[in-house]
This record gives structure tokens, sequence and C-alpha cells, in this order.
């Protein structure tokens, strides 16, 4: 580093030291943001800048808490990278009404750089934060989407709504297995009513489900097989083998009820006879 930029760097060290309290300040209203967050972040910058070292490990630590921090709170990433860019603005307008201007322009050179840099690092760490809140979210909803009901004592149905992919079949996989161990359920219904479509995965992801649950010492009866279901699977030449298939869910209930010896009456009807008396 030359005499020149060396000493062009000091006087933006300068302006940042002795006026620390009017940047924050202005900082804020351009990040939007507290001045309490953002005075953290610039003491920070400070100490790496006096030790010379320029080691930046406390102010990433700060910007990745703050982006993580924003990301989870919706703001978009053009408002955290402002957040960050915004403190470049308030020192090149600091540095503009400074009596020395011409000193410290080749020191404004450098800290654009300095602040570019912590900007796009930044960005990224915003990045990863959102897309881990996406995908936490993600596990949310399929964990939500695929729910074990309890139908009767000993009997447990899980209802399929939706696309059945590989991820979502060991979510299935999973609770079912683990409701079988918490209930001690002999029977489990998989309803299929809801997949819009079946074909040579999802019936060999079904079978797994099957085989799984069995090994557990449950026995296994898929419903909602459709008429369109039915000639798809005909047609693809998938065979369930000695698994129980029924058309609806009340089939596969019926049929489970007579497997674990459980019999269900219907009750009468009611009949409730008015008599209209002559006035």
């Amino acid at each position: 580093m030359s005499v020149q930029v060396d000493t062009a760097r000091r006087r933006i060290e300068e302006l940042l030291r002795t006026n620390e309290e009017q940047i924050i300040g202005r900082w804020a209203k351009i990040a939007k943001a507290s001045s309490e967050e953002l005075s953290e972040l610039y003491r920070a910058l400070l100490a790496s800048l006096d030790e010379g070292k320029n080691d930046l490990a406390d102010v990433r630590g700060l910007l990745a808490d703050l982006s993580r921090s924003r990301a989870r709170a919706g703001f978009a990433p053009s408002d955290t990278a402002r957040a960050v860019f915004g403190l470049k603005e308030v020192v090149f307008e600091l540095a503009e009404s400074d009596a020395d201007w011409a000193e410290a322009a080749g020191g404004l050179v450098w800290f654009s750089r300095l602040i570019d840099d912590l900007g796009l690092y930044t960005f990224e760490t915003y990045t990863d934060a959102r897309e881990k809140i996406i995908l936490d979210q993600a596990e949310q909803l399929l964990e939500l989407s695929t729910p074990v009901v309890k139908m009767w004592d000993g009997i447990v149905a899980v209802p399929l709504i939706g696309t059945l992919d590989s991820a979502r079949t060991q979510v299935v996989m999973e609770k079912l297995l683990q409701t079988l161990v918490d209930t001690g359920a002999e029977h489990a219904i998989i309803d299929i009513t809801g997949v819009p479509a079946v074909d040579t995965q999802v019936a060999q992801h079904l079978l797994k489900t099957v085989v799984a649950a069995r090994l557990m010492g449950a026995e296994c009866v898929i419903s909602g097989i459709r008429p369109q279901i039915a000639h798809t699977i005909v047609t693809l030449g998938v065979e369930f083998g000695d698994i129980v298939t029924k058309a609806s869910l009340a089939d596969a209930l019926a049929h489970t009820f007579r497997r674990a010896g459980i019999e269900v009456g219907r009750a009468r009807q009611a009949h409730v006879s008015i008599r209209a008396e002559n006035a």
C-alpha cells in the first residue's frame, strides 16, 4: 500500500471514529433499522480497523445474525443488502462535506470495496437462511399432509392426498411405523382416494410401506382404488400380490372390522307418528 493510499485510508477511519453518532443515525434511516441494531455492528467494524489486521470475523458473525433474523422476519434480499450498503452512502456523504475531501477520496475506494464484500456476504447468508426456512416449512407441510388417524382400537388409517413421491413415502412410512409402535395397532388402512394418479413409482412406494408395516406385525389394506387407477395398475403390470385392496375407505374399514373380529350393528331408525286432532 502506497503512502498516499494509506493516508487516505486513515482519513476515512478517522471520519468513522469521530462521527459515530451522526453516521449511525443517518445509516439507521437509510437501512430502516434500529440504531441499537446497527451500533453493535458499527463498533465491531471500528474494532477490526483499529487492530489493523482487517479481521472481520466478528463483523461477519453479526451480519450473519442480521441476515438470518431478517430472513425469518420476511424482509426482501434488497432490504437486507441495503442495510449494509447504506453505510457506504453515509460515509460518502460525510467525506464529500469534509474540508480534506481530496485527501479522503482515495480511501473511499478502499472503503467501498470493504462494504461491497460485506454486502455480498450478507446476501449469501440471507439466501442460505431463506432456503433453510423454506425447506423446514416444506417438511412441516409434508408432515401435516400425511396424518395417521386412529379409526378404532387397534386400527389406524393414513389418508393420502396429492402426489406421492420418495420423500413423502419416507415420511408416511416413518409416521405409520411410529404410530403402530405407540398404539400397538395390528391393522392399518392406506387410503389413496386423494392421490390423483398412480404410476409404477407410486405403486412401489405403496408396496414398501405395506411391507414395512407388516414387519411391525400389522396387516395393511389399500383403499381408494378407483376404476381409473385400477386400469392404470393393470396396464402397468403392477402386482400387489396378497395385499388386500378396496374401492373405498368404508369398504376397507368394514373388511378390517371383520378381520379384527369387531361386529358393528346398525341402530334402528326411530319412527314418530303425529296425530292431528280436529279443532
